[in-house]
């Protein structure tokens, strides 16, 4: 499927079961990365607009540039009242921003789907002089607790391409290699859902890897999801933690 494509029929689930970032991660490009509320940041792959309600929050300006037309739509009519906000037609590899027009770039849950090669040229023309690009996933933990190990050997029996598209497919090497040499700087955050029954099944299919309704996988994956979740819950509710990863610096 093209990658570009893949949330188009997800997008009610992703808004609603997607997790937000932890206040402490703002802080730190704000307080440490350089953020302002004067900064022309340009949102790539920003889907439903997650990431850019949190830069809007402190005055930032914010262009989300998203190709799914689905995705963007949804950003627009949650953010689109907000006079800092503009939601653009575009990808990572070909922006249709202008030269030098931005002062920070922000890739959230994104990189792992562009090219990479590709979209450094494009972010090096569109950044100011001494501009930076930020990279972060919420990087779902998959070890440590009998529901993070039952949940992720899930995805690996009926994950669509679970392995294939996974973002910790960005191996430590390939991310120093986008930026310039010696620049790439790095911070890490905990974060967490708490989640019913519900919810947990929510944010499974808000997963471009889950099979969905109508998938021959779909009803099998559901019912032992409920096992899952009926064998981990306590007071009726799962924890799916989170480390945010954050990787910035010159490109």
């Amino acid at each position: 499927m093209n990658s570009k494509e893949r949330f188009s029929n997800r997008v009610d689930s992703y808004v609603k079961y997607r997790p937000s970032y932890p206040k402490e991660v703002i802080d730190y490009l704000y307080d440490t990365v350089g953020f302002s509320p004067n900064s022309e940041i340009a949102d790539i792959g920003a889907g439903t607009g997650i990431f850019s309600a949190l830069l809007l929050e402190r005055g930032s300006h914010v262009t989300a540039v998203e190709p799914n037309k689905e995705m963007r739509e949804a950003a627009e009519q949650k953010l689109g009242d907000d006079s800092h906000f503009r939601a653009v037609s575009g990808s990572a590899e070909m922006t249709g921003l202008p030269s030098e027009s931005v002062d920070f770039i922000v890739c959230a849950q994104a990189f792992h789907w562009f090219d990479r090669t590709a979209s450094r040229v494009e972010f090096k023309r569109i950044l100011k002089p001494d501009g930076k690009v930020v990279l972060i996933w919420n990087s779902r933990l998959t070890h440590g607790t009998p529901f993070r190990e039952d949940y992720d050997r899930l995805l690996h029996t009926f994950g669509t391409d679970y392995k294939q598209i996974n973002h910790k497919n960005i191996s430590p090497e390939i991310l120093t290699a986008f930026f310039q040499p010696g620049a790439m700087h790095e911070a890490r955050f905990a974060n967490q859902q708490i989640f019913d029954f519900a919810g947990l099944s929510g944010r499974l299919l808000s997963s471009s890897y889950a099979p969905a309704p109508g998938h021959p996988d779909h009803e099998s994956m559901m019912n032992e999801l409920q096992r899952i979740f009926d064998r981990n819950q306590q007071d009726g509710h799962v924890s799916f933690d989170y480390e945010t990863e954050v990787y910035w610096g010159e490109v």
